[in-house]
């Protein structure tokens, strides 16, 4: 099996990594230059059946056009940039094509899917997700493609918060964006560093998602549902519930600890990074074509990406 992984950036060096454990044998493409779009240098990939592709977002499409007929090929989020590069995806409908959206493999995901039927939680009512981190105050931030806003146009909203907004597309179902607030408030760089998301799922639930490259590490996820609510913070995942829950007065109190979950966040997304790679590879070897339901999440996860 060849396997060629473009880009070599630092979700690059991760996978390089899981492929390592696997024993998988893979060669890293690097353009002898900055123009990813080179017509010699893309025969060069004809030669592969199974392509990675983790270069800079701009660059996506034309790899996959040069070779989506031919290979498996595990592309990163999102897609593409724009809509006309949208429509020109569509047309492809390749069914080897396996967009990487690390939350559908999180332990927040699949405890969610598996716990509101479970515990009897009812509907989604409310989502409140903030994920920050520093990076836009880091020297290497300036020299990152991260802060180009040609190669990234929404910044961190097309790089962070997609994943979430994804995530709640997958699960939920997104009914529509009602705010998208971007902003560059480090200055470091011109892309947004900065984004303050609103969203209305199909069931009328109200979500929102705050991504920061420009504030200290801090991540918490809270899932209100009809009869309790998940909440992620740190290094847990705790359930409660019901939403019935009284003190000895007749008074509602806060909902009684149903389940808790133990995890480390910095595990926990290579983790789902792992098992975003397995799920492609176990696809590759049986030959079997991806879900329609994950392709055209993708799209429509992206198309949110472009018109916000």
């Amino acid at each position: 099996m060849k396997v060629a992984i473009i880009g070599n950036g630092n979700q690059s060096k991760r996978i390089q990594k899981i492929l390592k454990k696997r024993a998988i044998g893979f060669h890293v493409y690097r353009p002898k230059n900055k123009d990813y779009f080179n017509q010699i240098e893309l025969k060069k990939l004809k030669k592969f059946k199974v392509i990675f592709i983790l270069s800079p977002n701009n660059s996506h499409l034309n790899y996959i056009k040069n070779n989506y007929k031919n290979s498996y090929i595990f592309c990163e989020k999102p897609p593409v940039n724009s809509l006309k590069e949208l429509k020109i995806l569509k047309r492809l409908k390749s069914d080897k094509l396996f967009f990487n959206y690390n939350h559908r493999f999180s332990t927040v995901c699949e405890i969610i899917k598996k716990s509101v039927n479970k515990f009897k939680l009812g509907k989604l009512v409310h989502s409140n997700i903030i994920s920050s981190h520093g990076l836009a105050q880091k020297t290497i931030y300036k020299k990152n493609w991260r802060s180009n806003k040609i190669k990234s146009p929404k910044g961190v909203f097309e790089t962070v918060s997609i994943h979430w907004i994804d995530m709640i597309s997958y699960i939920f179902g997104i009914k529509n964006i009602s705010r998208a607030d971007l902003f560059n408030l480090s200055k470091n760089g011109s892309a947004y560093d900065t984004s303050n998301i609103k969203l209305i799922t199909k069931n009328n639930a109200i979500v929102n998602i705050f991504s920061t490259y420009n504030s200290s590490y801090y991540n918490e996820k809270l899932f209100l549902f009809e009869n309790g609510f998940i909440i992620q913070s740190k290094n847990s995942i705790k359930i409660h519930g019901p939403t019935a829950t009284f003190d000895g007065e007749g008074n509602f109190k806060s909902p009684n600890l149903i389940s808790e979950f133990k995890i480390k966040e910095s595990e926990d997304y290579i983790k789902s990074i792992e098992k975003s790679v397995d799920y492609f590879f176990h696809h590759l070897r049986k030959n079997k074509k991806f879900k329609k339901k994950l392709y055209e999440c993708s799209l429509r996860s992206n198309l949110i990406a472009i018109n916000n």
